[in-house]
This record gives structure tokens, sequence and C-alpha cells, in this order.
């Protein structure tokens, strides 16, 4: 949701404050299309530096857990042994858990998953994540887009604000559903900042338009 709302706030507001300026249709489109682009494109790029830097250390912190498998074995199967007892499980069945266990050829994948915590769905995939985040942002810059396409010459702004502050309102619900927070404060949150996005941009198109 975090990428639609962006897309959406971001390319309304550009779509305003140039429609603002008194600029034609074809300058609006090509506005609002290049920052789609430019927003998908560096939504992308961001996402992807951060998962495969998550990636990096995770990485890192196999290969530190394959050394100390090899160094003290022994240390290792008593590290297992103490986080199923933590789990709840009796001593002497940790112990022949992790013994259980540490005779596995998969050892560092039980490591992985119970002393690092990592599973195969929490992996970092950075170029998953960076499609993701990408057509994210792309689906909800979008809708205000096509709004600005459909609207009369006359009545640009209007429409754009409208459609832009009902999608708004739409993933700001959704998201706080999905987050388990009240629906209504996520949802005036999302539209109260994003007419106010719009606002600002307005106004700078109208002074810059003015004295241009």
């Amino acid at each position: 949701m975090l990428g639609a709302n962006d897309g959406i706030v971001s390319t309304a507001a550009i779509i305003v404050g140039v429609a603002s300026a008194d600029s034609t249709r074809a300058a609006i489109l090509t506005a609002g299309t290049a920052g789609l682009v430019a927003g998908a494109a560096s939504m992308a790029a961001g996402e992807y530096v951060s998962v495969s830097s998550q990636a990096d250390a995770e990485r890192a912190d196999l290969a530190v857990e394959q050394r100390e498998l090899r160094s003290d074995p022994e240390g290792e199967q008593q590290e297992l042994a103490a986080i199923y007892l933590k789990r709840g499980l009796s001593s002497r069945l940790a112990e022949e858990v992790a013994a259980e266990l540490s005779a596995r050829p998969d050892l560092l994948q039980v490591h992985a998953r119970d002393e690092l915590g990592m599973t195969e769905l929490s992996h970092a995939r950075p170029l998953q994540a960076a499609g993701a985040s990408a057509a994210s942002f792309t689906v909800g810059a979008a809708l205000p887009l096509i709004a600005v396409i459909l609207a009369p010459a006359s009545a640009r702004i209007a429409v754009t604000m409208a459609a832009t502050t009902v999608a708004l309102a739409v993933t700001g619900w959704a998201g706080a559903r999905m987050g388990g927070a009240p629906p209504a404060r996520g949802t005036i949150r999302v539209v109260v900042w994003g007419i106010a996005a719009m606002l600002l941009t307005m106004a700078v198109g109208r002074v810059v338009g003015t004295a241009v």
C-alpha cells in the first residue's frame, strides 16, 4: 500500500502543480508520465539497494555460522539445546533434539532457522522486491493520470484532486485494515497529507506560472 500511496500522491501533486500553471494538456500529461516513470524507477532502485544490503547481511551471518559449526560443533549443539529449552522442551528432550538435528547434513539450515531466524519465506530477494515496489507505485500513479486524461480542460484540477482523494481513502482504509489499525484514523491521515501535498504544489504552480 505504501508504494501505491506514494504513486498516487506524488503523481497527483505533479499534475495539479503543472495544471495550476495554466499548462497545456500535453505538458500536464508529459509531466505526469515522467513523474510516474521516475518514481517507479526510484522506488525500484531504492528497494533493490535496501534488500540487497539485507541479503548481504544474511550471507555474512551464514558464513559466520558455518565457521562456528566447523570450529566448535559441540558449542553450537549446546546453543540449539538452549534454544529448544527456552521454547518449552524438557532439558533431556532439548538435548536429544539438538543432538539428532546436529547429525543432519543440513545443519547450517537448522541453525539458520532456529538460531538466526531465517526461513525460506524471509530470505531477501532484491529483484522481486524491486519489481513489486515499482509495480505498486505504477498502479497508484496511473490513477491520477487516468483522471486528468478523462477530465474536461476546465475541471482538470478538481477532477484529479477528487479522484486522488477517493483513491487515497480506499488505500488508507485497506492499509489500516490489513495492519489491524483503526480504519478511520488511517484513512484520515492518508487523505489529509495527500490533499496537503496537492495544495502545496498547486500554490507553487500558480506562483511559478505567474512569474514565468
